[in-house]
């Protein structure tokens, strides 16, 4: 069974309560438990992790490395926009990376319209609210069976 890696970073584990109006009322254990169902229908195992940590975040790619997992899904939040740490900690992966974002980057401030993770990513799956989680699953499985 192919392992799919959900990356949450700093502040998701306020999602429902931080800023309804651009990441909705949805908690990130609701987030997960609807990936975890779409991943049992799609027949990939999925695996969750959240920090506020940089640091953190760096060494769970690492272990992601050594553990061979076939697919990687990050929302790293705010480190989007200027964690060149955790761009070279991906950079290391040799399997498809998918972004996520529940609002659409590119229509927020100035300071949040950049990724520096887009010349590492395969896609990025932007401004679906909490659907982005579940396309961007769709995505990373497809990318996966070619």
């Amino acid at each position: 069974m192919k392992k799919i890696l959900m990356l949450h970073g700093i502040n998701h584990n306020l999602f429902g309560k931080r800023d309804p109006k651009q990441y909705g009322k949805f908690t990130l254990d609701e987030i997960n438990a609807r990936l975890q169902r779409l991943g049992e229908e799609l027949g990939v195992e999925l695996e969750f992790y959240q920090t506020n940590h940089e640091g953190e975040m760096c060494e769970r790619i690492h272990q992601a490395f050594f553990e061979k997992v076939d697919g990687v899904m990050i929302n790293a939040g705010a480190w989007t926009h200027y964690s060149y740490g955790i761009h070279d900690a991906l950079e290391i992966l040799e399997v498809p990376i998918i972004e996520i974002h529940m609002s659409n980057i590119y229509q927020r401030e100035e300071f949040r319209r950049k990724s520096v993770f887009e010349d590492l990513v395969q896609g990025q799956i932007i401004g679906f609210g909490m659907k982005s989680y579940l396309l961007g699953l769709r995505a990373i499985v497809s990318n996966i069976e070619l």
